[in-house]
């Protein structure tokens, strides 16, 4: 997956679990805040200000307009899962409070962000 699909997935799958509206995702591994604008539920509709576009769709089908892909996200609990097709590559990961754990197979590593 690429950095703009990964923060958006940690974005929608830790304000799904919180169920509380987020405006923002700091991301770990380059150190900096991404804000996000729009709604998390069934429906997704949501905009990354750095990537300057749109992520949107009905769980779990969703398309990433930045990387001209489609991507799917089940949450189930505090544990998420997916497929990014714009890299054919799975991922899952944990949402702990406001604190995001997600596996990239495709770059097979971890990446931690926060909510």
């Amino acid at each position: 997956m690429n950095a703009e699909t990964r923060r958006a997935v940690a974005f929608i799958a830790g304000s799904l679990v919180s169920g509380q509206r987020r405006a923002s995702v700091y991301d770990y591994s380059v150190g900096h805040h991404t804000s996000f604008s729009g709604q998390v539920g069934e429906r997704v509709s949501v905009y990354d200000y750095d990537a300057g576009c749109h992520i949107s769709g009905n769980l779990p089908s969703l398309y990433h307009y930045g990387a001209s892909a489609h991507l799917t996200l089940k949450v189930v609990g505090t544990k998420f899962n997916g497929y990014d097709y714009a890299t054919s590559s799975h991922f899952n990961g944990t949402v702990r409070g406001r604190s995001i754990s997600l596996y990239d197979y495709g770059e097979a590593g971890y990446f931690n962000y926060t909510v």
